[in-house]
Formats: C-alpha cells, sequence, structure tokens
C-alpha cells in the first residue's frame, strides 16, 4: 500500500529543496520508450535484425549495468552500441514534457526563498536537451550533475560530494526523487524530508510505495500561496 503523503509539508523546517529530474519533474515517459521502443528499433536497424531481436539482446544489458554511472553516461552507450544516443534523443524530443503543476510549484518555492537544486544522474548532453525543450533551468539556484562526481546518487558517497559541492542542512532538506534506491542512499545521509514519486510516468499506473511518502504530482506537497 501507498504511504501518502496527504499531511501537510513542514514548510517552516525545510532551507533547501533537492529535485530530481526524470520522473519526478519530468514525464518518464520520454525516457522509458527511448530505451524500450526506440534504441532498440535504430540498433535493429543498423544491424539488419528484428526489433525484438534488438530488445533480447539489449534489455540484459541494460539490466546489467542499471543504478551505475554506465547506465546514465550516453557516451558508454554510443561506444557500446555503435549509435549516436545523443543524436537519438533528439529524434524523439517531442515526448520530453514536464509534469502536471511542476512550474507552478518551482514558482512557489521561489517566492519562500527556499534554495532550489536540481539533482540529477542524467548525462549532460540529455540534461542541455531537456533545460532547453523545457525552459526550467532558470527555477534552479544550482544544477548539480552526478556525472560531475562519476558517482551515481544511489552511491552513499555521493551525498558527500554533494554537501561539498552545494552545502545543505540535512535536517532542514527535503528530496524529491522517483528512484527508491537514491531516496535510501538519501535516507542513510540523513536527509530528514523524503518524498517518492507513485506516477514517474504519465502513460503508467501509480506504483505501490511503501517505504517512503508519496506524491502522484506536486499538488500534493504544493506550498500554499502567499
Amino acid at each position: 500500500m501507498t504511504i501518502s503523503a496527504t499531511q501537510p509539508m513542514p514548510w517552516e523546517e525545510i532551507d533547501t529543496v533537492l529535485l530530481d529530474m526524470d520522473g519526478t519533474l519530468l514525464d518518464l515517459n520520454f525516457d522509458t520508450y527511448f530505451w524500450t521502443e526506440h534504441v532498440p528499433q535504430r540498433y535493429a536497424e543498423k544491424n539488419g535484425i528484428a526489433p525484438e531481436q534488438a530488445k533480447a539482446q539489449l534489455y540484459p544489458r541494460f539490466h546489467a549495468v542499471a543504478g551505475t554511472m554506465d547506465w546514465y553516461c550516453l557516451d558508454y552507450w554510443t561506444r557500446e552500441l555503435g549509435l549516436d544516443i545523443a543524436l537519438l534523443k533528439e529524434e524523439v524530443d517531442h515526448l520530453i514534457a514536464v509534469h502536471p503543476q511542476v512550474p507552478e510549484f518551482l514558482e512557489r518555492l521561489r517566492g519562500m526563498d527556499k534554495r532550489v537544486v536540481l539533482v540529477t544522474n542524467a548525462h549532460m548532453k540529455s540534461l542541455a536537451l531537456k533545460m532547453e525543450r523545457t525552459r526550467l533551468a532558470g527555477h534552479f539556484d544550482a544544477i548539480v550533475c552526478s556525472h560531475d562526481f562519476r558517482l551515481p546518487k544511489e552511491d552513499p558517497a555521493f551525498w558527500e560530494r554533494m554537501q561539498q559541492r552545494e552545502p545543505f542542512a540535512p535536517r532542514r532538506t527535503l528530496l524529491v526523487d522517483d528512484s527508491l534506491p537514491v531516496l535510501r542512499a538519501a535516507q542513510s545521509y540523513g536527509i530528514a524530508h523524503l518524498r517518492a514519486v507513485s506516477k514517474p510516468d504519465s502513460r503508467q499506473p501509480l506504483r505501490e510505495v511503501t517505504e517512503f511518502p508519496a506524491i502522484a504530482d506536486f499538488g500534493d506537497i504544493m506550498p500554499l500561496a502567499e
């Protein structure tokens, strides 16, 4: 059973808001489609095989490196697959979409004088494409890419490096992320306010989240207007 985040967020106890990108601020449908359909299609065309055969070859390779820096690295997959992954992302960039109520949520945080930091595992090329398409970059006080540290957010050591780059008080920090392994690592580091995302992909049903309070969209934790 999903733990609902219906209780009001104690905004008076929060100074810093750390926000994930894919699946949290942005609809994960883009990434889901890209890796499960578009890349296999282009890989099949390149290698003269059927799309289903390409999926049978690629999915285990994706799974084998999930949660590591290789999984998130476009340059790694370009080398591994012989495809220009960054260019392929541009082919389907019309699927990049912002989740409901995200712009309003970011504006409310700005009005409350919270420090808002985007913290993402996305590769720099993917990050640049998505910020260009969504125009969200101006809402953040800082943007931190885990590739700068060569550590994914799932690694507890990431949060030590994050603290050095963007100092924050863990007990007065909120992290919103769709990844449970990331939330676990942040919890171990001592971040007090954690929210999972129960609907990272608009085309998939609500996920059942039992470890952390979860939001379906940012309306669940929207600060009251001044």
